[in-house]
């Protein structure tokens, strides 16, 4: 991304499917831990993006925001639709591989693999909660460092503090939560940056808070988490979806993009 990252591992090991000009990882929850596991030395200071039809939409309609999704080490299917037109090209074991469902295979081995994790995003008071839920629920977890930017640009000087004070904390993973797309732009342009794996998780950290409820597992294997959502939150969600899912049926479904 033009800030002299270079990178540790090759991205051509990483399966992909190209999805209205992203390149969507062609894999499953399971792969994407193993991938992890063995290979957290080497993918510190890259970023993974959790691209869903909403980020997809917007990338087919902004070439610099669409960079910014293939920029990284990987842009993973948190959408179902995803996965299932990647199924239907070909790619037969890519499979939904959501962002709070990762954190939660994570934070499941963390306190077996000593991870550390930093979370960058979010109110102050979901960061308390967060960090209350997530040592209650998974023992031993190391949390080494919460950050609630103010809702505005930061200043140079202000963001080199940021930038300092999450490499001295040195963390595994830093999870960032400032929603798409503000979230995969910030870490594209802390890209090599950040001494930690950045990934950008939307509404992960109000899910681990229990301030919003995920939908019913069956809704969740049924691809219809967007439906649920809708109900909890429709002035917001009822625009986007009706904009960004019809736009995604006719490009990717019908026209093959």
């Amino acid at each position: 991304m033009g800030n002299g990252y270079k990178r540790k591992v090759k991205k051509s090991l990483i399966p992909t499917c190209n999805i209205m000009g992203v390149n969507i990882a062609a894999i499953n929850m399971e792969w994407l831990v193993e991938y992890l596991e063995k290979n957290i030395a080497d993918i510190k200071g890259d970023y993974i993006c959790v691209s869903n039809v909403h980020t997809t939409v917007t990338s087919y309609e902004d070439v610099s925001y669409c960079e910014v999704q293939n920029g990284g080490l990987m842009a993973i299917p948190d959408g179902g639709p995803l996965s299932t037109v990647g199924r239907k090209r070909g790619y037969k074991n890519m499979a939904r591989t959501t962002g709070p469902s990762l954190m939660g295979e994570i934070f499941s081995i963390s306190a077996k693999n000593r991870y550390r994790h930093y979370f960058y995003g979010s109110k102050e008071e979901t960061l308390k909660l967060l960090e209350k839920k997530l040592k209650k629920k998974y023992p031993g977890i190391q949390i080494v460092g919460m950050y609630s930017p103010p809702f505005r640009l930061l200043t140079e000087e202000e963001d080199k503090a940021a930038i300092d004070r999450i490499n001295e904390a040195k963390p595994d993973f830093v999870w960032i939560g400032l929603g798409a797309p503000k979230q995969e732009k910030w870490m594209a342009a802390h890209q090599g940056k950040i001494d930690g794996l950045m990934l950008g998780v939307g509404a992960g950290f109000d899910y681990f808070a229990e301030n919003i409820k995920r939908a019913p597992m069956w809704m969740q294997k049924s691809n219809l988490e967007w439906v649920y959502r809708l109900m909890q939150d429709p002035k917001r969600l009822f625009k986007r979806y009706w904009s960004t899912n019809t736009k995604f049926i006719w490009n990717a479904m019908i026209r093959r993009k």
